[in-house]
């Protein structure tokens, strides 16, 4: 029964180094992916790289890792002659397939969320032109317009519908612009508030699913197959 004793000990002992072992190689993978992830067409800000699965050193010697979450924050891209900022991309990358020397690795799948602010929004909009959260899943957009026949200056704000155009272009149209009797007028005023703007930049394989308007700005679902996630 005393050896028995110390076997159990011995074994609980081991266990938790190669835990401790473990998880501190986790650690400095996580730390090295994170310098290594980057897009191309695009210039990205920090990048935080989490990696699943227990244990990690087995899916090394398999080289093959379960699932790696992604997270990109301040991602700029151009988008019809204007610089876009995503504000941040979080992607799940699952069956990601580790490359020679480990410098490169793909992943089979992947799914994620593409988040851009209103700020980011208005930047890429006309001049004059400031996009916001109108509440009901629709944007306010507020731009001015000189009218010819008036000799002056007006704005208006609109309530308008976001949608995907595509798969890779994000069209801003108003639901309705009141004439107020002024010939023109809505015409003019949909020439400002009206707009389409492509994404580029994102990773070869992401395509983009479907959007959704949030208090905190636009969130694009990504699915995606053959991600390059380094190199």
């Amino acid at each position: 029964m005393r050896a028995l004793r110390i076997l159990l000990i011995i074994a609980v002992v081991l266990g938790g180094v190669f835990v401790a072992v473990d998880r501190a190689a986790v650690y400095l993978a996580e730390s090295e992916a994170e310098g290594r992830v980057s897009f191309a067409g695009a210039e990205a800000g920090s990048t935080e790289v989490s990696i699943k699965g227990f244990p990690f050193l087995t899916q090394v010697a398999g080289s093959e890792l379960d699932r790696v979450d992604v997270t990109v924050k301040d991602i700029r891209a151009s988008a019809a002659g204007r610089e876009l900022r995503i504000g941040e991309i979080r992607a799940q990358l699952h069956e990601v397939t580790l490359g020679a020397g480990y410098t490169s690795a793909t992943a089979s799948r992947a799914t994620g969320t593409a988040v851009v602010s209103y700020a980011a929004l208005t930047e890429a909009a006309d001049d004059g032109v400031t996009v916001a959260y109108g509440g009901d899943g629709k944007v306010k957009v507020t731009g001015s317009v000189r009218i010819p026949l008036l000799n002056r200056e007006i704005t208006r704000s609109v309530v308008s519908t976001v949608t995907l155009v595509d798969g890779d272009t994000v069209k801003v149209r108003a639901d309705e612009v009141p004439g107020e009797g002024i010939p023109g007028l809505e015409d003019l005023v949909r020439q400002k508030t009206d707009f389409e703007r492509g994404i580029s930049g994102l990773p070869d394989g992401l395509k983009l699913e479907k959007i959704a308007v949030a208090p905190g700005g636009l969130e694009i679902s990504m699915t995606g197959a053959d991600i390059d996630l380094a190199g």
